[in-house]
């Protein structure tokens, strides 16, 4: 998602890597490039300013240790305040209590059933047993999407067939949750082309019936810096306590994900990164800078690979590799095991200085 901005912020990196001495002058024009490939992200205006003041004041005000160059000195600050830009720190779910609520909101094609049933599979993942309840009664078929996805995903679903009061549906399912022994509660609500106040009484009435832990705003990383200003509108109606960004996997420019924290002061918690129902993942405000400055993210690709690699069958190829006894049949196994880990380009990204190799 970020290999424009990636690749723009290199090429800044090698000018300033190139001076012998920084001086207000050519961090200004290197800030200025810096700037313009945050808006070319299509992040927000505002943000992207303080961002570049910021990294102006510490540069201007750092002393440079001797152990690096003032090229570097300047790129690690551009990395601390791209960290504080996408929220410091992981934010975890707070699901206590049993059942935990989650409600999920958003706008019409942001993915917030296909969401529901990534976040429910990852629960289970977990060791939770999370059940979803279908309170979009609008949209044509979303129930039976929703009902499907829950087949694929091995998680009950909750439905009132007719009912089109949503308070009421939301109130059944939690009464219903205990004696299926179901401890999460998920809320897959309707959203709308745009936002309207009829929509928002609705969640706003949804919330006060629920009380959910979690209210998170389902947003499509595509949509860019108008993903920023839903998130903002639905903080004020709501108090959101956090972000799902979906299709993160795209070719879109990214700048939902570096301007939500900023503008709403709440953290983007999970990313949808494939299509798959298991293609959730925490969200690394430390791990997705180093990602956009072309660092690598090797703490990721190792976490990948211990959840897709057989370390048993590693272990008899290995053997098998030693006594040269290697098959086609192996190969196409190990193939399978990458494929597992999700789409090549998103790898690459993890190694450090592999995120530009072009033409595989």
């Amino acid at each position: 998602m970020f290999e424009t901005l990636t690749g723009k912020l290199q090429e800044v990196f090698k000018t300033l890597r190139g001076y012998g001495k920084l001086t207000p002058a050519n961090i200004a024009d290197a800030l200025r490039e810096v700037r313009i490939a945050l808006l070319e992200a299509d992040v927000n205006y505002d943000v992207a300013r303080k961002f570049v003041d910021d990294v102006q004041a510490k540069a201007l005000g750092a002393a440079v240790a001797k152990s690096v160059s003032p090229g570097q000195q300047i790129i690690k600050i551009i990395h601390d305040e791209l960290v504080g830009l996408l929220g410091s720190a992981e934010s975890s779910l707070q699901i206590s209590g049993s059942p935990a609520k989650i409600l999920l909101v958003g706008l019409n094609g942001s993915g917030k059933t296909t969401t529901a049933a990534k976040l429910g599979l990852w629960l289970k993942s977990k060791g939770r047993s999370p059940m979803l309840v279908a309170c979009d009664v609008y949209r044509p078929a979303a129930i039976e999407q929703l009902q499907t996805l829950g087949r694929q995903t091995n998680v009950p679903v909750f439905t009132l067939p007719g009912e089109l009061n949503v308070p009421k549906i939301a109130d059944q399912a939690v009464r219903v949750a205990p004696i299926q022994n179901r401890n999460v509660l998920i809320f897959d609500t309707a959203g709308r082309h745009q936002i309207d106040e009829p929509l928002m009484q609705e969640l706003v009435e949804l919330k006060k019936a629920v009380r959910p832990q979690e209210i998170l705003l389902v947003a499509d990383a595509a949509t860019g810096q108008e993903a920023a200003n839903v998130a903002a509108k639905f903080h004020e109606k709501l108090d959101l306590t956090g972000f799902i960004l979906s299709r993160m996997d795209g070719d879109a420019r990214g700048g939902a994900a570096l301007s939500m924290n900023r503008l709403t002061g709440r953290p983007v918690k999970l990313v949808g990164t494939g299509e798959k129902t298991s293609d959730l993942e925490v969200f690394y405000p430390d791990r997705m800078a180093s990602r956009i400055l072309g660092m690598g993210d090797i703490v990721s690709l190792v976490e990948k690979a211990q959840e897709s690699v057989d370390a048993e069958k590693a272990a008899k190829l290995e053997k098998k590799l030693r006594k040269n006894e290697f098959t086609l049949q192996d190969f196409l196994e190990q193939l399978e095991e990458v494929q597992r880990m999700g789409p090549l380009e998103n790898l690459l990204a993890m190694i450090p200085g592999a995120a530009n190799v072009k033409n595989l």
